[in-house]
């Protein structure tokens, strides 16, 4: 009995290709990893399958998506199956515009295991992008319901850092009653988010576009703005939506200069980027403060 369940372990995980830690710790272990270390890791043990798991989330990290979907599809190659891997692909999809091609296999990845969150936080984003605020919100609250011991810390705050993005957006296309109700929902979070992670761009991007975006009735500072947008691009120089944020920021404080500098950065980085597209636009779904480019 005991010989036929090894057996069978070892034909389920194909001996070297089974990842004995879970996804959580995984996550965690690769926001604490540089590239170079991941890539050591991977030199000592080219046959693991967490490592190149932990060096594509490390390469999502760092914005090299086109690497992430590499090693997310080898892992796919030795195992067809993984929930993990295929998540990672959906992710990369995310990133490159193909939102179709992303919600499809995230929908494999949670019917496969409905409670891998990281696949409702790409799923939230999807929804934001789609401009539908509150699926938005109710993916990002099943990912908090969880807590942080069920869900690793960035995706935890990510979830909360979308809460409080689509409420806002939803507020901003209700009436009085849901500015008050969704409105008032946005610093709270963006508070709560600040406690547990206090480096995070996407922290400091929330607060950045609140600060700018709110009237001064209810807090809103462009001085602040530009502080905690500039801390944003600090901390993460390719995060573009900050870049469109602080153009706008710039050109209604008339400093054409950098309104134009800080535009063309965000295009260099990722010029087909829904933000800066619809801002160009003119379209202003997602607000625009400033108009669109001269």
């Amino acid at each position: 009995m005991k010989k036929t369940l090894l057996i069978l372990i070892l034909c389920f995980c194909q001996i070297q290709f089974c990842f004995a830690l879970g996804w959580k710790q995984l996550h965690e272990n690769a926001d604490k990893i540089n590239l170079t270390d991941a890539l050591e890791a991977i030199k000592k043990s080219p046959a693991s399958v967490e490592d190149l798991y932990v060096l594509g989330l490390a390469y999502l990290n760092f914005h090299k998506d086109n690497e992430a979907k590499e090693l997310f599809n080898k892992i796919l190659s030795l195992d067809a199956g993984s929930v993990k891997a295929k998540w990672g692909v959906a992710e990369t999809l995310r990133r490159a515009h193909d939102l179709k091609g992303s919600e499809s296999m995230i929908r494999e990845v949670l019917k496969a295991d409905p409670e891998f969150w990281p696949a409702y936080i790409t799923l939230a984003y999807i929804k934001y992008i789609q401009m539908k605020f509150d699926d938005a919100v109710k993916l990002a609250h099943k990912v908090q319901d969880q807590g942080m011991a069920k869900v690793d810390l960035s995706n935890y705050v990510r979830a909360i850092l979308l809460i409080a993005g689509a409420k806002g957006m939803i507020a901003h296309y209700g009436g009085p009653l849901s500015k008050a109700i969704n409105g008032t929902a946005v610093m709270p979070n963006l508070k709560k988010a600040q406690r547990i992670q206090p480096n995070s761009a996407g922290v400091t991007f929330g607060l950045g576009s609140f600060y700018f975006l709110a009237p001064k009735i209810v807090g809103g500072s462009k001085e602040k703005a530009e502080a905690y947008l500039k801390k944003t691009i600090e901390l993460d120089p390719n995060f573009v939506d900050a870049y469109v944020r602080i153009a706008q920021l710039y050109k209604i404080k008339g400093d054409n200069a950098k309104y134009k500098d800080y535009l063309r950065k965000a295009g260099e980085i990722d010029p087909q980027n829904e933000i800066l597209l619809d801002f160009l636009s003119g379209a202003c779904k997602f607000i625009c403060v400033g108009g669109k480019e001269d």
